[in-house]
């Protein structure tokens, strides 16, 4: 049997692609965390909460929507010569477009620091996957090694799911802890302050209490009088009427006096510092202070600082042997669509490279997107 395998006439159980290495634990798992010496509770976040707050909703938005616009492209790794396109590439899920199974693996990275795809078939040649569908975090758990290390196998809704083939997982990680773990108590800051805003512009009248000057009245019938003045102020008004043992004064302060602008505004810029986002982006008027700098400036600050970490992660993942051949690599057309210059610098940056001679006719046609035979083709 070896002299067979080595020969390739039989396939060896150690040549099976394994679309899942067992990647190591990098972090504690999100929300788990206590401080008992400051003595903060355990706040855990959801998805749905977080994306409440307009803020966390406007870079989440900012950082899901401009990646899942940029096409993927598959490069020669030594050459760095542009290969043709596999089907998955440009649609990894059948039933929808390229753009949203980024974004929402992107949203995964962002928010858990990690992002699942389950194979859904694979080429009948190598094995490697060839359609997948992005699975949502919160239906996936992990069995984990004895010291919590490293991942053993993963389970999907309940089953153990393979390590290879259809049905396995390909997992993509983070550079960094997820926007729910590190950001916990500032969104949950935020969902509080909303809260109070709501309740204060939708209380009638101010919270107060009601001085008794007479004689002290049974409990009965002080909580059937503050349940009366409750309703009462919901449904008749604010008109309100007192018997002479009974004073009414006002202890709440005014959404001004209670600085809920104000804090608005310094937790919109903390989220913004929390997802890596620049404050302007997120139309936070606590940072309106700005150097000029032209919109291609502005684009590659905020990709080299805010989308570079996630777009390394996923063209990394995608370019490991398990789903792409050895020599390859895939990359995000980054340069071509969202950082592209302007035309006429294109232009003349491609002037100098005919002049040097680096480049011939036809290949300045083709970094133009322009047929090499031009209009007769």
């Amino acid at each position: 049997m070896g002299i067979l395998s080595a020969l390739r006439l039989v396939k060896d159980e150690s040549d099976t692609l394994k679309n899942q290495y067992s990647p190591a634990v990098m972090a504690t798992q999100y929300n788990t965390w206590f401080d008992s010496a400051a003595g903060f509770q355990n706040v855990t976040m959801d998805l749905t909460s977080a994306l409440q707050v307009p803020t966390v909703a406007k870079c989440a938005q900012l950082i899901t929507g401009v990646i899942g616009g940029i096409p993927l492209e598959l490069y020669k790794k030594s050459t760095g010569e542009q290969l043709g396109m596999p089907v998955w590439l440009e649609q990894p899920d059948i039933r929808q477009p390229r753009s949203v199974t980024i974004a929402y693996t992107v949203q995964s990275l962002l928010m858990y620091s990690q992002a699942f795809w389950q194979v859904t078939s694979v080429y009948s040649d190598d094995g490697r996957p060839a359609r997948f569908e992005w699975i949502a975090n919160t239906r996936i758990t992990t069995k984990l090694n004895a010291r919590s290390t490293e991942v053993e196998y993963y389970i999907l809704n309940g089953e153990r799911l393979p390590q290879n083939g259809v049905g396995s997982l390909i997992t993509f990680q983070a550079l960094n802890p997820g926007v729910l773990q590190t950001g916990a108590r500032t969104i949950q800051s935020a969902l509080d302050l909303e809260r109070a805003a709501s309740i204060a512009a939708a209380t009638p009248i101010p919270s107060g209490h009601i001085k008794n000057n007479g004689a002290d009245l049974p409990e009965s019938q002080i909580t059937g009088l503050l349940a009366s003045w409750k309703q009462a102020r919901q449904s008749k008004g604010s008109t309100a009427y007192l018997t002479s043992t009974l004073e009414y004064i006002p202890t709440s302060f005014s959404p001004k006096d209670m600085m809920y602008v104000e804090a608005s505004q310094a937790l919109s810029t903390e989220i913004c510092r929390l997802m890596n986002c620049p404050a302007y982006m997120a139309s936070s008027d606590a940072n309106k202070s700005m150097t000029y700098q032209n919109v291609l400036d502005a684009r590659k600050e905020f990709f080299a600082y805010t989308l570079a970490p996630y777009v390394c992660a996923i063209e990394d993942r995608l370019s490991m042997n398990d789903i792409t051949a050895a020599g390859n690599v895939v990359r995000f057309a980054v340069d071509e669509t969202f950082l592209r210059v302007d035309t006429m610098e294109r232009l003349n940056t491609i002037e100098k490279m005919l002049s040097l001679g680096l480049i011939t006719l036809d290949q300045a046609k083709a970094m133009e997107d322009m047929s090499p035979n031009g209009d007769n083709s």
